[in-house]
């Protein structure tokens, strides 16, 4: 008698478009090397480079095979194959991406742990806030710091329209952020920005900061050919126009890249940990050897190590509220 079939009897076979047609897969040695410049809907402008490069300033692509479930963002090194002649209408295929030495991220909001990379393999952040029209916001400022401490970016500040501001207007952040170390430009309409473009030159740096502070106008300047399109501040809310849809690695005269980015209104740190968190506060970071383990480092928090740094005036007491600001958010977040 035939016996009767259960599930251990049934065999499943994959899709067609669930496994490769062959083991035998490409090892791509004729691939180009190319810095991803621009990412639009899916299609990546990248700019050969390395010997042997072809003369096309950029050529057109997509992520192609093995590549398509792999994040590609700007200032990513890739290899393309294909069509790498650069006139209208061609398109190459990414095929692989260099393992990234730097990456800044952020997700939308403090309540979504996932992480988003924005720009990979920049050496430093510029975070742009004007000191006036809009009003500078010190949370998002420090919220930045952390994503370049945390992404391996040397972090800077420029603070804008000091013309607005009138004279020592740029004091009060100065004296907040320069115990940090970051470097810190204050520029105004018509001053030569030679500091900041020597601080630039040969690093591929990323422009950062929300709506309206001026970040395009300094990327102009910078890049006389850049073009990049230049918003007012709304009078009544405040905030800047969004002028910059998306990332764009500009070339600078000098030597080295200059990272255009959209202007925010929020900066999410949903996925970085306590410990992610105050690594970007040098100054407080050695209270936290005195604290009991799981402490939260909450203003309810007891027996804090923080506070006791703070009282023996090793630290800002200002540096420590920013911090309790973001690690609330977080927290509520979760």
């Amino acid at each position: 008698m035939p016996r009767e079939l259960d599930e251990d009897d049934v065999r499943a076979r994959p899709g067609r478009g669930s496994r490769p047609r062959t083991r035998d897969r490409p090892d791509h040695t004729d691939a180009v090397d190319a810095l991803v410049v621009a990412v639009d809907r899916g299609r990546y402008s990248c700019r050969p480079t390395g010997p042997g490069a072809p003369a096309a300033s950029v050529v057109a692509a997509v992520r192609g095979g093995s590549m398509r479930r792999t994040s590609v963002v700007v200032g990513d090194q890739v290899a393309l194959v294909g069509d790498v002649s650069g006139t209208p209408g061609s398109l190459a295929r990414i095929v692989r991406r260099d393992e990234r030495r730097s990456v800044l991220r952020r997700t939308p909001d403090d309540a979504d742990p996932l992480e988003r990379p924005i720009v990979a393999n920049a050496d430093q952040l510029v975070i742009v806030t004007a000191l006036v029209d809009p009003p500078p916001r010190a949370g998002l400022i420090d919220r930045c710091l952390v994503a370049a401490y945390d992404g391996g970016l040397r972090p800077a500040l420029c603070l804008t329209k000091a013309d607005l501001a009138g004279p020592g207007g740029d004091a009060e952040l100065r004296g907040l952020y320069a115990p940090l170390g970051p470097p810190i430009w204050t520029t105004r309409p018509g001053a030569p920005l030679d500091d900041l473009a020597d601080a630039l030159r040969g690093r591929s740096t990323v422009m950062f900061g929300h709506s309206g502070v001026g970040k395009s106008t300094l990327v102009n300047r910078l890049v006389p050919d850049a073009d990049r399109a230049i918003g007012a501040v709304n009078a009544v809310t405040g905030r800047g126009r969004h002028t910059s849809s998306a990332a764009v690695a500009l070339a600078l005269p000098g030597g080295g890249w200059v990272i255009d980015t959209p202007g925010v209104r929020s900066f999410g740190l949903g996925a970085v940990s306590t410990e992610r968190l105050l690594r970007a506060f040098p100054d407080l970071e050695p209270g936290a050897a005195d604290c009991q383990p799981g402490c939260t480092h909450l203003a309810n928090e007891p027996d804090c190590g923080l506070d006791a740094l703070v009282a023996a005036g090793e630290a800002s007491r200002e540096r420590l509220e920013s911090l309790r600001r973001l690690l609330g958010a977080r927290s509520a977040g979760n």
